[in-house]
């Protein structure tokens, strides 16, 4: 059969106007070519509606007789098998399963249409060069990568979590998981970092510090794990809290001993102990080493975070302070 007696002829590369979610998950992964298959009347509804349920499915619809069948087929499979898993393709050879293109008014082919949740929602007819694949499949299923970023960050999420609730361990494994993903990922290697200073090995998080790239360590979150570290190593050298506590009890306005006991405290996770003592410095004497006391509450909202329950309650006393 010729060109011209092509009952589905058209103009090619017109494009069909729709909009597509981004909510599908991709397919597992498997072997090359196994994101490609056949299908007919009977299994359409499991091989595309079903299928599209759980991933975006492009429909291929061909016919032997078809030209620009054979020049875009070819190229359609390898952009598919490309992608991995984020789109599958089904081919429909449509003179041996014509009920299905007419019930969609397929009146060109070839015709790509995506499916999405069991319904078509885009599609483009002709045979389309490459790029234009590339295009279409980032427009159904997301740009290339966005799946593997959202996962990444719902796993970081969950380690927070766990390391908020004291399970160090089940935080370190996420950490862990996630630099292997991504060994550049900030978040990941301060949070690494955060699991080894809660075990109490602060010398291995000093060297995972100082192994870290440049880059990397300039990031705000490293940036504040150091100045934790920093803080653990220098409570480690301002003496015996129970001794600075009897200090400060025969003298409340030894400022030097309450700020240490803040630094002491603060390293201990005891914040509203260590936020108290500076507060107390700050509403008895703001010269007290240059407003020190107010310098270094800032610096722990940073090494907290600003989200610590213990950091929101302490911003509030500080600009009672302030502004009163």
């Amino acid at each position: 059969m010729s060109g011209s007696d092509n009952p589905y002829g058209g103009s090619y590369g017109g494009q069909m106007s729709a909009s597509a979610s981004y909510n599908a998950a991709p397919a597992a992964s498997g072997p090359a070519g196994g994101y490609v298959s056949d299908t007919s009347t009977a299994t359409f509804p499991k091989d595309v509606i079903e299928e599209s349920r759980r991933q975006p499915v492009l429909v291929d619809f061909w016919a032997p007789w078809c030209g620009p069948c054979k020049q875009l087929t070819p190229v359609l499979e390898k952009v598919v098998n490309e992608s991995q898993g984020r789109v599958k393709l089904v081919k429909m050879n449509i003179d041996d399963h014509p009920s299905i293109p007419g019930q969609l008014g397929i009146q060109s082919i070839p015709a790509v249409i995506a499916f999405l949740d069991g319904r078509p929602v885009d599609g483009f007819m002709g045979a389309v060069p490459e790029s234009q694949i590339r295009q279409f499949i980032d427009k159904v299923a997301g740009p290339a990568g966005a799946d593997q970023a959202a996962e990444i960050e719902a796993v970081l999420g969950e380690a927070e979590a766990l390391l908020s609730d004291g399970d160090i361990q089940g935080a370190a494994q996420l950490y862990g998981a996630v630099l292997q993903a991504d060994p550049e990922n900030a978040k990941a290697a301060a949070g690494m970092i955060q699991c080894l200073l809660a075990m109490g090995d602060t010398g291995r998080a000093s060297q995972m510090l100082a192994s870290l790239p440049e880059d990397l360590a300039k990031d705000p979150a490293v940036q504040a794990v150091a100045k934790k570290i920093e803080q653990i190593e220098e409570a480690a050298k301002l003496g015996d809290p129970a001794a600075l506590e009897r200090q400060l009890a025969a003298n409340p306005d030894d400022h030097d001993a309450r700020m240490k006991l803040a630094k002491i405290f603060s390293v201990q996770g005891n914040r509203d102990q260590a936020a108290d003592h500076l507060l107390t410095i700050m509403r008895k004497d703001r010269s007290f080493d240059d407003d020190g006391a107010r310098r270094q509450l800032i610096e722990f909202f940073e090494i907290w975070g600003p989200k610590d329950p213990a950091t929101i309650a302490a911003r509030r006393r500080l600009s009672s302070i302030l502004f009163s």
